[in-house]
């Protein structure tokens, strides 16, 4: 229900830029699609020309019958059947009739006595076989020729699919430069040696150096990878090769390989260049043997690159640039010295950087200017550049909605809880539930605006939001951090708990809207037991690995190493204890401020959002300093 320290939102893709340009217009494949349909009618012309669809076939006994009745006019008498032809209809294959032929050597005595003709031998059909059987299938032999010819002539060949994909963008399309990213400092100092090679490569092959084969750009989605990669080419003014790394895998094996061969043969006749392959993972994980699941063309196309980097000289003046947010799952021999042996971090932005990157993306804004970009920075703690050019596109897109002249304040917010919580619902609770979900929150705002070692409070809403997000406190940071301490991390279990503390003390009972506090408090407490060695039982240990990645979260599955039964119990009781202490050190505050905890659950069920500074000001605390 409640989320004291609310995740990031979705990182989508980073900033495109530059001119993008088109493909190469394909001519649709009318002709064969006629061809097609000339062929079914062919073939239903001459079934209905040549097979007997009217044809009977009956029995031995009816046939007999027929004769004796004077019913049939002519007889065909073969070596496995009798075709008849009915009196009256005997050029007429709709009222003929096949029996198979018994020996009878009375048959032909009474035929002739019914004075039926009779023909020895059927007359012979070779010629509606050879249009029924032969005559559709050369039809359907010239057809798909036309078809490929087309597919040829619009895909650049039969071949084409071995090709490779990459979209080239010429010196002039590459629009973007580094003064259009914003938040990653290092990563543009590192790359603008790069940039430096590509403009002046005698300055460093006089010396007898040489520029590293490959960069990895590694980090969390949304970080701006690609957009720095085509910073480097608009940058040093050279052709740029963009492609996916999922675009060189198809289902046929060997086209893969085609592909990379491909690909580095235009790279080397346009040098000096850029190649960018983008998501790296989805070609190079790691190569297995003998594992059931194993991919053989994906192997056979890492192979096929390793050769290729092998192969190529960089002072040729190709330039491979890649990016992933997995490098974990990269095969080893990629990583080796002589291939992409510089990998560059691009992390998430600091708060100089968040305000930078805001800065960019309101340039083309009409901003109030009331707004203060230093102020929405702090209040992003964890966004990336992605997360921030949504943030201002949702920003104007209430403005517009509301039709005001400029974005203020009250629509970045709006868009921050957006981002955050998810969108608001407009679903109505009732009220004894509204209650509950008041005092649970209340419960979160109270724990942690009292704790020393916790994020001020910033908002607290009981409007649902999201997938099930009945409400939300959110806490933001006063500055930015990278270690915390056991203290911290207790005084955030405490504030996970106080929730369910809250509704115990105001309410006697407890609720399902604490599930989501309890699964994250169970996480922390057991990676504190586990793998940070915060356990005074089990002291500096680690018994847990985690498979999570490094820059894409998700639930984690916690792999044991090789502990006791007895080890295990112990981490069990140990994550209890630890949980067991936060929830009564949480109760205890809860029940000492009683009052306080009726006054700000009154509040929100008053007005549903309750801003950070009423909130102090209700429970007359000041407001928490960066030293604190």
């Amino acid at each position: 229900m409640a989320n004291t320290e609310p995740p990031p939102p979705p990182n989508p893709r980073g900033d495109r830029r530059g001119r993008r340009p088109q493909p190469p217009e394909r001519r649709p494949v009318i002709g064969g699609l006629w061809i097609v349909l000339a062929i079914v009618l062919v073939v239903g012309l001459a079934q209905t020309l040549f097979t007997g669809i009217g044809e009977r076939t009956v029995s031995y006994s009816e046939f007999k019958e027929m004769v004796r009745s004077d019913q049939l006019e002519e007889v065909f008498v073969g070596t496995e059947e009798i075709q008849g032809v009915l009196t009256g209809d005997q050029g007429s294959q709709s009222n003929r009739i096949t029996v198979v032929r018994i020996e009878d050597p009375s048959l032909v005595d009474e035929l002739e006595q019914h004075d039926v003709r009779i023909t020895g031998e059927r007359d012979s059909q070779w010629g509606p076989a050879v249009l029924l059987w032969v005559l559709p299938f050369l039809i359907i032999a010239v057809a798909l020729g036309a078809m490929l010819r087309q597919l040829g002539q619009a895909q650049g060949g039969a071949m084409a699919f071995a090709k490779s994909r990459a979209r080239i963008y010429a010196e002039d399309d590459v629009s973007v430069s580094f003064s259009d990213v914003a938040g990653v400092d290092e990563a543009e100092a590192e790359l603008y040696e790069v940039v430096d090679f590509l403009k002046n490569p005698k300055k460093y092959t006089s010396l007898g150096g040489h520029i590293p084969k490959g960069v990895l750009l590694v980090g969390p989605p949304g970080t701006g990878k690609t957009l720095l990669a085509r910073a480097v080419a608009g940058e040093a003014r050279v052709p740029f090769f963009s492609l996916s790394g999922s675009e060189f895998v198809e289902m046929f094996v060997g086209v893969g390989a085609a592909r990379v061969r491909d690909l580095f043969t235009q790279a080397e006749s346009r040098a000096p260049c850029i190649v960018f392959i983008d998501e790296l993972d989805a070609l190079g994980k790691v190569r297995t043997i003998g594992q059931p699941g194993s991919h053989e063309e994906r192997e056979q196309t890492l192979n096929q690159l390793l050769a290729e980097m092998d192969g190529f000289d960089s002072r040729a003046g190709v330039i491979i640039l890649a990016a992933t947010n997995r490098p974990e799952v990269l095969d080893p021999a990629l990583l080796r010295p002589g291939r992409f042996d510089r990998q560059i971090l691009v992390d998430k932005p600091d708060v100089k950087g968040r305000e930078a990157i805001l800065r960019l993306h309101t340039k083309e804004v009409r901003i109030d200017p009331s707004v203060d970009l230093r102020v929405i920075a702090a209040r992003t703690a964890g966004f990336a550049g992605a997360d921030l050019a949504n943030l201002v596109n949702e920003a104007a897109l209430l403005a517009a909605r509301r039709e005001k002249p400029a974005v203020g304040m009250t629509e970045i917010d709006e868009a921050v809880d957006r981002l955050v919580a998810g969108l608001e619902k407009k679903r109505v609770m009732s009220p004894k539930e509204r209650q509950i979900v008041a005092y649970h929150e209340s419960g979160h705002a109270l724990v942690a605006s009292l704790l020393p070692d916790t994020d001020p409070v910033h908002k607290i809403s009981i409007v649902q939001r999201g997938f099930g997000a009945l409400g939300f406190t959110l806490q933001l940071p006063l500055e930015e951090r990278y270690l915390m301490t056991r203290p911290e991390l207790m005084s955030q279990l405490t504030v996970l708990l106080a929730g369910r503390a809250a509704e115990e003390v105001a309410l006697g009972e407890i609720s399902t809207g604490a599930q989501n506090d309890l699964a994250r408090a169970t996480e922390m407490a057991r990676a504190m037991v586990a793998q940070l060695g915060m356990s005074d039982t089990l002291g500096v240990m680690s018994l847990e690995d985690s498979s999570a990645g490094r820059f894409i979260h998700g639930p984690t599955e916690p792999r044991a190493r090789s502990i006791s039964e007895r080890t295990a119990e112990q981490i069990d009781t140990e994550v209890r204890q630890i949980l067991d202490k936060a929830h009564a050190q949480a109760r205890q505050i809860l029940t000492e401020r009683r009052d306080q905890i009726e006054q700000v659950a009154a509040r929100l069920l008053e007005v549903e959002v309750l801003e950070g500074d009423e909130l102090r000001t209700l429970l007359g605390i000041e407001a928490k300093s960066e030293s604190t």
